[in-house]
């Protein structure tokens, strides 16, 4: 079967307005259906490498603070550290919302062009950064770009993996900020080093790594189709019907012999956009049950990881007297354990069950905190213990933080998933992610072990509460199909 147009009460088949064009469709069940293939290889690697950016950035920004509070240009305190992470955050939060919003309403594929470009821009332009003011505004406009590549790229992911797939490939997805991390921590290993460049030159190279790097993600971007499950309801279905058959075509000429669509057609509404208002009904009224565990959960990792991974180089200075130009040789472990979580783990979100796998990864991230956070304070960790900690801790952590957009981007209607994961995405990074590294910042400045302690103890309980919350009122997700989580605000009545 394929899309096509059904009569309407009243109209002939071609409706005269906005609503009135009803399209009734298998498309969804039809990507559903699909084997993993190398189309859906490309996709992950095209636009996945989005998370990839993140942890670049993120890592950087710790791993030169060192070399940053030496520079003659910027001269920044560890205060100025905390305050940089969280204009990073800020820019992610308004980016979010504002590409959001685009993304729900010009496509998928346009945006992630568009914040793509502007994230080469701004990392560049840290590079040569003058003062204080001019890095700080770059980071901002960094981390813009960085939040609206989560909305659009989230979004199409979600929207072309098979269901029995998709808690596995978004985990792994999120998980590369990891590897993101270890580029960031080798890159500073070596252009941190005195010996080798080190100095004013060593942290602005660094930067210049992620505007290498976003360049070639450009060129890989250029194959990847618009979202067809966007353009079904963007009354674009003969384009959303060609892209899928394409997608088909290829799958049997590589051999494979795909099985019937299950389940009945959708009937579709063709709209253009989504009025806020409907937007705002759905997320806190319809669905508010849903939106308090998405907020719950996107706060609680957002304050966990970035009070603590934002601060990580600051730890290591200060408690452990580490050399600023060692900081990645830390950071390395860190991240292996961080990229191991989502990968062994992410399978199980299929298996067992989004509710049992994500509050108990959760909880038990907290727990391990606050363990290691007392022994911190009592001084009974080597530098070598604390970061054998901090990588099982980060192990389950980070399984938890990936799963946090998953449930997000799942649980939310199509027409309005991209606005869905920017707002919680603004929301919860918004209380957690900006006052995090601006409170941690503080507390380590002031070099005392009983302060540090109480971020950690308010961070393992963030987590700890974000489980119960998901215990009790997450939606099971697991295999289903994106539709059946979330009816579509454009679904119509059956005939």
């Amino acid at each position: 079967m394929t899309s096509r147009e059904v009569p309407v009460k009243g109209h002939a088949n071609q409706g005269t307005g906005d609503g009135e064009r009803i399209y009734e469709t298998d498309l969804p069940a039809r990507l559903d259906r699909l084997p993993w293939g190398r189309f859906h290889t490309l996709l992950v690697f095209a636009l996945g490498i989005t998370w990839l950016l993140d942890g670049l950035e993120v890592t950087l920004a710790g791993s030169v603070s060192g070399a940053l509070k030496g520079s003659p240009a910027l001269q920044m305190t560890n205060a100025d550290i905390g305050l940089a992470g969280g204009v990073y955050i800020a820019g992610a939060v308004l980016g979010a919302l504002f590409f959001g919003w685009l993304t729900d309403r010009l496509g998928r594929r346009k945006l992630f062009f568009i914040t793509l470009f502007l994230y080469v821009g701004a990392t560049a332009l840290t590079a040569f950064s003058w003062n204080l003011w001019s890095f700080l505004l770059f980071r901002f406009l960094t981390g813009a770009g960085i939040g609206g590549e989560y909305t659009a790229i989230n979004s199409t992911i979600q929207e072309f993996t098979p269901a029995r797939y998709r808690g596995w490939v978004d985990l792994t997805i999120n998980g590369t900020f990891w590897v993101g991390a270890a580029l960031g921590a080798a890159g500073s290993i070596v252009l941190l080093d005195p010996d080798i460049v080190g100095g004013d030159l060593g942290w602005r190279l660094c930067f210049g790594i992620g505007a290498v790097l976003g360049l070639v993600i450009m060129f890989m971007r250029l194959w990847v189709p618009e979202s067809p499950r966007w353009l079904m309801i963007h009354n674009e279905p003969e384009e959303a019907e060609r892209i899928v058959a394409n997608i088909e075509k290829h799958f049997h000429d590589q051999g494979h012999r795909l099985p019937p669509p299950e389940g009945k057609p959708l009937r579709l509404h063709a709209r253009d956009h989504t009025p806020l208002k409907e937007v705002f009904s759905t997320l806190f009224v319809v669905h508010r049950r849903r939106a308090v565990v998405g907020l719950t959960l996107l706060t609680a990792q957002a304050f966990f990881y970035n009070a603590i991974f934002f601060t990580y180089a600051l730890v290591l200075t200060d408690f452990y007297d580490v050399p600023s130009e060692h900081i990645g040789w830390y950071v390395l472990p860190f991240a292996l354990g961080n990229f191991c979580g989502p990968l062994l783990l992410g399978r199980l979100f299929d298996v067992v069950g989004r509710k049992v796998m994500i509050s108990s990864t959760y909880v038990l991230s907290g727990v391990l905190l606050a363990i290691s956070g007392y022994l911190f304070q009592q001084e009974m960790l080597t530098v070598t213990q604390q970061t054998i900690a901090w990588m099982v801790i980060f192990f389950f952590a980070s399984a938890a933080a990936s799963s946090a957009y998953l449930t997000v981007a799942e649980t939310f209607p199509l027409e309005i998933r991209a606005l869905a994961i920017a707002v919680f995405y603004a929301f919860g990074t918004g209380l957690g992610g900006i006052v995090g590294p601006t409170l941690f910042g503080a507390l380590i400045e002031s070099h005392d072990r009983g302060n540090v302690l109480i971020g950690y103890l308010i961070g393992a309980a963030l987590m700890i509460i974000a489980g119960v919350v998901q215990a009790l009122m997450g939606v099971a997700a697991e295999r289903r199909s994106l539709e059946e989580v979330a009816r579509p605000l454009s679904q119509a009545q059956p005939a």
